[in-house]
């Protein structure tokens, strides 16, 4: 009889409800504070910024199941459900004895989970007569996902992204062009952020703390205009657990439960994603699945940051966010996993963190990419940077399993495909890439400079 590799759900099983978790977590995530009164955030303080729907969807903690907006739900049809698929070829190569499944988000059409919320905050800024939006991108795959919502929806965009990646990703920016946005490198000259962080450092090849910055000011200053982000907020991490949802009906299809669950980690969308609704039977029955981030060795905030107020981006415009953090002013190495070359964690994962109810590990940049390789040899889908790191943590996991001579189940969000981020694979091939380490000493002095900021 032959091996069942991919687990299809029909498109009448797409979901009809996000899952809200911050309604059945044990604690709650602390309150965001607003950067002047230092007070607890409401809804209300966030409309100016972002589309009234998604200001009510962060701080809502009661309601566990959101309904997907019938819109939305039609544009998903585009490209879910999404595939299951048992690494097979992975697993005989590593000669383990665990099941090792993947959700192959990589089939988007802009290759990635982010347009699972691009599709949603652009359809609530539409329904509330916005006309342009703002945001920031650091590998390019949330600034393509939203370009293409944003075209879908009839929307204005514009895109800082990461000068870095702007230089390194030329076809991510190519991709948010054909679909019509307006794409600045940052740090630039068009915001006083900008203007700042060029004034101080002029050769700074930017972070996501500054691109928000830059997003932010323009979204302030521009009439009928809203702010969007592709991760680390509560309503993000909400839309993204459609990954999980399907997961969990597919699973239920290929007959097994996760014993692990992987997810790379910047922000958190992908990680969230794919844990949430599994991590719901660990709070509700009693399961014991661990659920596992992988963030890159040289932008560490989970498995060496600390937990504390501060700013989700560099100029303080935002509000104080609980996250682990490395401090909203921490100058990333220059790696390829761009979209993972963020400060801070989500208020959600951090709380989870701090509870004990998830791990991290870290990786370094050359295993990211050995793993990466040995994937697209085995299961033939060259994966993103990013999503690299997911897999070398599930290897991890499987080579664990091996040698303690035990099966287990493990399922890792393969969250983008890597064929616009081939000249990494380039440098990689060529040697020309390194590791980058961090002293603790390095940390240190970077948080010690926001040690007092809820205060």
């Amino acid at each position: 009889m032959e091996k069942t590799k991919k687990f299809l759900l029909p498109e009448n099983q797409l979901p009809t409800h996000w899952y809200n978790i911050q309604a059945e977590m044990p604690n709650k995530p602390l309150p965001m504070l607003h950067p002047g009164t230092k007070q607890a955030l409401k809804a209300e303080d966030l409309y100016p910024l972002f589309a009234e729907e998604l200001a009510n969807q962060e701080m809502n903690q009661t309601d566990i199941w959101i309904e997907i907006p019938e819109e939305v739900r039609e544009k998903y049809k585009i490209y879910r459900p999404t595939p299951l698929v048992r690494a097979y070829s992975l697993e005989k190569a590593l000669d383990t004895p665990a099941h090792i499944y993947f959700k192959n988000e990589s089939v988007s059409p802009v290759g990635s989970h982010k347009l699972n919320s691009a599709l949603a905050q652009a359809y609530y800024c539409k329904k509330q007569g916005v006309t342009n939006i703002t945001t920031e991108t650091g590998a390019g795959q949330w600034g393509t996902a939203l370009a293409f919502a944003a075209k879908i929806f009839g929307l204005e965009l514009a895109v800082y992204m990461v000068k870095i990646s702007y230089e390194q990703k030329p076809y991510r920016r190519s991709l948010m062009q054909t679909w019509g946005a307006q794409v600045i490198p940052s740090p630039s000259m068009s915001t006083k952020a900008g203007r700042k962080v060029i004034t101080e450092n002029p050769t700074y090849q930017g972070s996501l703390g500054t691109a928000i910055s830059e997003a932010i000011e323009l979204a302030m200053s521009t009439p009928n205009c809203k702010y969007t982000l592709g991760s680390v907020l509560s309503h993000v991490s909400l839309h993204q657990t459609v990954i999980g949802i399907e997961a969990e009906k597919q699973m239920e299809m290929a007959g097994e439960y996760p014993d692990v669950v992987i997810g790379c980690f910047g922000g958190g969308s992908n990680f969230s994603g794919i844990s949430f609704p599994f991590m719901r039977h660990n709070i509700n029955e009693g399961k014991k699945t661990r659920f596992v981030s992988a963030e890159p060795s040289s932008c560490p905030k989970l498995t060496r940051g600390v937990f504390q107020y501060d700013f989700g981006d560099e100029a303080g415009y935002t509000p104080l966010i609980p996250m682990y953090t490395l401090g909203h002013n921490f100058a990333p190495a220059h790696i390829h996993a761009g979209g993972l070359r963020y400060h801070g964690a989500g208020t959600i994962v951090s709380q989870l963190m701090k509870d004990g109810m998830m791990e991290a590990v870290d990786i370094e940049q050359l295993d990211s990419f050995k793993a990466g390789v040995l994937f697209a040899q085995t299961e033939g889908i060259v994966p993103a940077p990013e999503s690299a790191h997911a897999i070398a943590a599930a290897i991890n996991e499987a080579m664990k399993a091996k040698e303690e001579g035990v099966s287990k189940t493990i399922l890792f969000n393969l969250s983008g495909h890597g064929l616009v981020d081939m000249a990494a694979y380039d440098q990689y091939f060529a040697g020309d890439l390194i590791n980058y380490s961090l002293t603790d000493k390095d940390i240190a002095d970077n948080i010690s400079k926001i040690s007092q900021l809820a205060h």
